[in-house]
């Protein structure tokens, strides 16, 4: 009996060290100083705990009595804790519901001329449309217009790692010139090749599931998932205008798709840690101009089917992403506004294809997003602009959710020259994909006990207001 409580609690207690050995190498791979410190502290008391208990061993301890009922609490002690932080406890029913379980009053479809986006790149002064949109949101005009005379994010003079960004812009630019590209309407609404003769090719529902989603991940995707639209995140009117299309500006948009496949792609690591600096828009960039290759060739493989699918990407969107990716099982919307997946956090950029091929809608998921951001307010304390809001959830155009201050936080863009992201790179969720924080987002997705101690150990080994890293040489600032 004794030599089982032993073998038992041995096994145990090297598991564990060799759990901390990887978080350890994982900090290393990483480059994180400080947790890197910690980690080490960590695995060598978990290294004595082993040496410990085969010391105590060797002196005839477990023999006795007392011995016994050590190992025999220990062991009681180690399977609560484990219960404790590991079973399924604090879930969210209403994140099974996914978006229609946080509407909680009427909702007003976004006019897409309203994004903070669309107003700067779109609204030119002196044309027609400049002109009827202040005549209807004068309150705007004035932010706007200083906004447009000290340029536009990218690249800005005086901003953040100006002069010596210029390579860092040129790789950004050079991504961007791939949605550019397809933001034709014959690219992102295709017809089918004339190889099919108009032909339809008929599927199951579950054929044809498996068959988009398979092509979706095989172009470069990481997550995809399938839902009917809700014809709440359509956008109202069209804001967005490329290729002087100018008589679509403020168009209705009229969707007559009943379904849409949303994809993610996991953006760059080393990058994104590199926030808010000039590298980080080099990962931003890339996902959109992949997402932009990936949307567009899947929209003309339905189209070759035989079906209507339209291309949503960086430079042609008829629907709002995050949302339907919350309704398609991507994720939960976080604190930060962006879309948390499971197994990359905020880390990703989502694009979509919308589509009259009848295809099987995927379940929301509740991976603990939204208790873990109540908990967290990590990107809100971090946010230079202060445009996330460190309070509880509103109700803001009908729905109950952090609202992102797009204003504040677009201003802040073109004071640094970049696209920010601190908020994604301080994300606890937006660790490494190694074993270790794999094993963390496992416990944290099922379990509230767990988001409150995984918290705070990540403001112990990465700091409260964890520093920017140095960039790959390749994409570096003026290092």
């Amino acid at each position: 009996m004794t030599s089982i409580l032993f073998l038992t609690a041995a096994a145990a207690s090297i598991i564990t060290a060799i759990i901390g050995l990887s978080f350890l190498v994982s900090c290393i791979w990483e480059k994180e100083t400080r947790a890197t410190r910690y980690a080490g502290f960590q695995f060598l008391l978990m290294l004595g705990l082993v040496i410990l208990l085969f010391y105590l061993k060797s002196t005839g301890l477990f023999e006795t009595w007392a011995g016994t009922t050590v190992l025999i609490l220990g062991l009681i002690l180690s399977v609560c804790l484990f219960a404790i932080l590991s079973l399924v406890i604090g879930s969210n029913p209403i994140a099974l519901q996914g978006t229609p379980g946080l509407v909680v009053g009427r909702v007003k479809r976004y006019d897409e001329r309203d994004i903070v986006f669309a107003r700067n790149r779109t609204l030119m002064p002196g044309t027609d449309q400049y002109e009827a949109y202040y005549k209807l949101h004068p309150e705007l005009e004035q932010n706007d217009t200083a906004r447009r005379n000290r340029g536009g994010p990218l690249g800005r003079p005086g901003s953040i790692d100006t002069p010596k960004d210029r390579p860092n812009v040129a790789a950004t630019l050079a991504s961007l010139s791939i949605p550019l590209h397809l933001s034709t309407p014959e690219k992102y609404n295709p017809a089918q090749h004339p190889e099919f003769n108009q032909q339809r090719v008929e599927l199951s529902r579950q054929t044809a599931s498996t068959r988009v989603k398979g092509y979706t991940l095989s172009l470069g995707a990481e997550l995809v998932g399938i839902t009917e639209i809700n014809p709440l995140w359509v956008y109202a009117r069209r804001g967005e205008i490329f290729n002087e299309n100018w008589e679509d500006w403020g168009q209705s948009i009229e969707l007559n798709h009943r379904f849409v496949v949303v994809f993610a792609t996991e953006m760059s690591f080393d990058l994104v840690g590199t926030a808010p600096h000039s590298a980080t828009t080099i990962a931003s960039m890339a996902n959109y101009a992949g997402g932009a290759f990936i949307a567009t060739q899947l929209a003309a493989y339905i189209a070759n089917l035989g079906y209507s699918a339209s291309a949503n990407h960086l430079r042609h969107y008829d629907v709002a992403l995050v949302p339907l990716a919350v309704d398609a099982g991507l994720g939960e919307t976080g604190r930060l506004g962006y879309l948390m997946t499971k197994d990359f956090g905020p880390r990703v950029r989502l694009g979509a294809v919308t589509t009259d091929l009848p295809l099987i809608p995927d379940s929301p998921v509740d991976i603990g997003v939204e208790d873990f951001c109540k908990i967290c307010k990590k990107c809100a304390h971090c946010c230079p602009s202060n445009s996330i809001p460190p309070d509880d959830q509103q109700v803001v155009n009908g729905t109950r959710r952090w609202k992102l201050n797009a204003e504040t936080c677009f201003d802040y863009w073109g004071k640094v020259g970049t696209d920010c992201n601190i908020c994604m790179r301080v994300c606890p969720w937006s660790h490494a994909n190694t074993l270790p924080h794999k094993l963390i987002r496992a416990m944290i997705t099922r379990n509230r006990y767990s988001r409150h101690l995984f918290n705070l150990m990540d403001d112990i080994f990465y700091g409260r207001k964890p520093k920017p890293k140095s960039a790959p040489e390749w994409a570096s600032f003026g290092e």
